[in-house]
């Protein structure tokens, strides 16, 4: 394939979208992008397998995005996704790639949400809806949620969207939408129940995979075997990897909690994500994550789908997981977008037989690695440069990341790289900040205003 045919100019897409894309960096398409955007943008049902981070996302989005009737204020596009979080992530994602016009109006509907916001939202006319089963589902039944203009079905993390038994709820859901409609899923692994998913919902649909060796290759993968105790073989690991930033993946809750507690009585900076924490929880954690207020994010498999960091320097697996998938899905959040990433796995002697499994299905020799070929681990404070600020305004306030920068950097006069990532919700909104900048920026912006409103700000 010439690089050329990489190009966004060569699929069609209009000027202003590709003058926008430009903007955002997108050089060339990804393999999924490359491979699928001319079917997509054809019409075609699609069946895309890729991991999370190889470009699907936009695939999908770009699709929407350039048969969008921006006059018709009904409902367009529906993308049904597992989780809160990557329903968050989606509709973020897609307001960026629809910068090219500021008419482009995309919802989110999923648990955890005021949902009378949503309703009037609705309303006052969306576009694009981003939701999960339960929460779409709810409001059809309360006639709160028109479909009758619905070009556009996209299920994303469709085997997610299996293992969570929501098959059912998909079929109804897709039975208030027009059968003429364009259907699209995406999975990073295709177990049988996608078929039948594709045969009730699909017709002639296309089917692109990009195999995970190939998806793969940009990620080192390491394996340790461990004799001594569990704990003390990760603090080798962290110690002699020292990563910026880091995810370790647990089998349960209980794991999980007890790993990063440990990990916080050494000092070193991390958080746990699983589904015992509320919604609010949840999402700072990941906040905090993401804006390098946290080096460290302790998860489970909850969190192996939906993190959308596009920097996570490597990736532990306290645990191996209990299936090949899993493991793909985890090591997907490193090395993401072409760059270059480090999976470092422990197991056991009980472990092995998955360990065989991993390679046969990446079609690869498991790297071995001693652990006593690593320097020990000495103490050490593994802590963050940044804090997270909160400001209880958000897109409901329509704030936009430059009125925050703006406001930051004229009353707080701070500097452009004391200010970090700026994540905006529908009702508050988070900024990293410098450790050492941080109580002057609330100080000052809790007496300022920010688009002539003013907002309380404190530290998350």
């Amino acid at each position: 394939m010439s690089e050329s045919s990489k190009d966004f100019k060569n699929i069609g897409l209009s000027k202003p979208i590709l003058d926008n894309l430009k903007t955002l960096e997108y050089v060339e398409m990804t393999p999924i992008q490359e491979k699928g955007l001319p079917d997509i943008l054809s019409g075609k049902d699609f069946i895309g397998q890729a991991n999370t981070g190889s470009g699907k996302t936009a695939a999908f989005a770009l699709g929407i995005l350039a048969k969008l009737d921006v006059t018709n204020s009904n409902p367009q596009a529906l993308v049904i996704v597992p989780t809160r979080e990557l329903a968050e992530q989606v509709a973020n994602e897609t307001r960026r790639l629809a910068r090219f016009t500021s008419n482009i109006k995309v919802l989110t509907l999923s648990g955890g949400t005021e949902e009378r916001h949503k309703i009037k939202s609705l309303k006052q006319g969306i576009h694009i809806i981003v939701g999960t089963p339960g929460r779409i589902t709810k409001l059809l039944s309360k006639g709160m949620l028109v479909m009758s203009d619905i070009k556009i079905l996209v299920l994303d993390e469709a085997d997610r969207l299996l293992e969570m038994g929501t098959i059912d709820e998909i079929d109804h859901i897709a039975s208030f939408t027009p059968i003429d409609r364009q259907t699209m899923l995406f999975s990073a692994t295709l177990p049988n129940g996608i078929k039948t998913l594709s045969a009730n919902l699909q017709e002639d649909a296309v089917q692109v995979t990009i195999d995970s060796q190939h998806q793969m290759s940009t990620v080192e993968q390491l394996f340790f075997k461990v004799a001594e105790e569990k704990n003390a073989a990760l603090l080798r690991v962290l110690g002699h990897y020292n990563p910026d930033s880091c995810i370790i993946f647990c089998n349960s809750r209980v794991t999980c909690n007890k790993v990063a507690k440990f990990l916080r009585s050494l000092r070193m900076d991390s958080l746990q994500i699983h589904s015992d924490l509320e919604q609010q929880d949840r999402t700072l954690t990941l906040t905090k994550f993401d804006n390098k207020s946290c080096r460290i994010l302790v998860a489970t498999d909850l969190a192996s789908r939906g993190i959308d960091v596009k920097d996570v320097s490597a990736v532990i697996n306290y645990d191996l997981p209990r299936n090949h998938e899993l493991y793909v899905h985890r090591i997907g959040r490193t090395g993401r977008a072409g760059k270059k990433g480090l999976a470092l796995s422990l197991y056991a002697n009980k472990e092995k037989a998955m360990l065989d499994t991993i390679g046969n299905y990446l079609k690869m020799e498991c790297s071995i690695i001693k652990l006593e070929e690593l320097q020990e681990f000495k103490p050490t404070e593994l802590h963050s440069l940044m804090s997270t600020m909160y400001i209880s305004g958000g897109r409901k306030n329509n704030i936009r990341p430059g009125d925050i920068l703006g406001a930051l950097t004229k009353e707080a006069g701070l500097k452009g790289e004391e200010v970090g990532k700026i994540h905006i919700f529908e009702v508050n909104s988070y900024v990293a900040i410098a450790n050492d900048k941080i109580d002057m920026a609330i100080k000052c912006l809790s007496a300022a205003k920010i688009k002539g409103k003013k907002f309380k700000v404190g530290k998350a």
